[in-house]
C-alpha cells in the first residue's frame, strides 16, 4: 500500500500542474476594426490624459468615461502609413512611437505596454497651445 501510494501522489501532482499550465491565448479585437481606425488596447487599464500626436499633428483625445480605459480608438484616418506618438503626464507607454500601415479594407489593432509613471514635477508647467488635429480624425479613450 505505501509502496504505490509513493508511485501514484507524484503522477497526481504531475498531472494537476499540467491542467494549470496552458496554451497562452493571443490578445484579439472583440470585434473587426473598421475600415480607416486604429485600435489601441494597453497592458493595464490608464487614467489619462493622453498626449496623442498624428503625423506630427497634436490631435485631441476625449476621454469617455470616468473610469480609467483599456483602449484608444482613433477613427477617421485615411488610407497609407500613419506615425503615432502617445505621451501622458502620469503613464509611460511602451513603444511610445508606433507606425501604422493602413489598407483600404480593414483597420488595425495593436498592443501597447502600459506603466504607472510615479514623477514629481516641480513648477508650473508651459501650458500646451491648442490642439487642432486633424479633420475628421477622432480620438477617444473607451473602458
Amino acid at each position: 500500500m505505501k509502496g504505490s501510494l509513493r508511485l501514484v501522489l507524484p503522477a497526481i501532482c504531475i498531472v494537476l500542474s499540467g491542467l494549470a499550465c496552458g496554451k497562452p491565448q493571443p490578445i484579439v479585437p472583440r470585434r473587426p476594426v473598421p475600415a480607416g481606425t486604429v485600435l489601441f488596447q494597453f497592458t493595464r487599464k490608464v487614467e489619462g490624459p493622453v498626449e496623442l500626436t498624428i503625423d506630427g499633428n497634436r490631435t485631441p483625445v476625449v476621454k469617455r468615461s470616468r473610469k480609467k480605459c483599456l483602449h484608444l480608438e482613433v477613427s477617421g484616418l485615411a488610407q497609407g502609413r500613419h506615425r503615432f506618438v502617445l505621451l501622458s503626464p502620469l503613464e509611460a507607454f511602451g513603444p511610445d512611437q508606433i507606425e501604422v500601415e493602413l489598407g483600404a479594407a480593414n483597420g488595425e489593432f495593436k498592443v501597447l505596454f502600459a506603466q504607472e509613471l510615479n514623477s514629481v514635477l516641480y513648477g508650473k508647467p508651459e501650458p500646451l497651445p491648442a490642439s487642432s488635429g486633424i479633420p475628421g480624425v477622432q480620438a477617444q479613450l473607451i473602458p
